[in-house]
């Protein structure tokens, strides 16, 4: 599953329309133009034979977008003393499968119950603790990286969730 599929399949999960899409992208550091974005979310299936208006999503776009999520959602995240007001950081470093479901749990207020009867929703039935080593940092030694058939199935059981099918 590609960057640009998760963008694709996101968006319609949640119906985000395309000017909130650029205020996304906006709010999370990255200035995209309405076509810019409605280019990342053309669907290929081969990206050598992708349209040449096509622009590839990266980790840190994928990144960007979804801190931007979180703060569209959820408003900007009031500054402790000493830090800098911004978007919030990209590391571009972590799975891009892992942040999706780390983030739109944060975006969405989601628990742990509510993302686990999505996954149900989605045909995946997994445990708390399956899902907590999914959740946890890169760098802790029960780290799980997360697999596409397990974000297909997210986003599926958000799809369920969010648009009532």
């Amino acid at each position: 599953m590609t960057n640009n599929d998760i963008l694709i399949r996101l968006r319609y999960a949640l119906d985000i329309k395309n000017k909130d899409m650029v205020e996304i992208f906006k709010l999370g550091g990255m200035d995209f133009t309405k076509e810019e974005v409605l280019n990342m979310l053309i669907k290929v299936n081969d990206e050598e034979e992708a349209p040449e208006e096509y622009i590839k999503c990266n980790n840190k776009m994928v990144e960007a977008f979804l801190n931007g999520f979180i703060t569209f959602k959820r408003g900007p995240q009031k500054s402790k003393s000493g830090q800098p007001e911004g978007p919030l950081p990209v590391s571009g470093k972590e799975s891009p499968n892992n942040m999706l479901l780390k983030k739109v749990k944060i975006a969405l207020a989601l628990t742990s119950e509510e993302i686990l009867d999505i996954l149900y929703d989605g045909g995946v039935s997994v445990s708390k603790g399956e899902l907590g080593a999914i959740l946890r940092s890169p760098s802790h030694r029960n780290y799980k990286e997360c697999g596409d058939r397990f974000v297909r199935n997210f986003l599926r059981g958000l799809t369920y969730k969010y648009r009532e099918l």
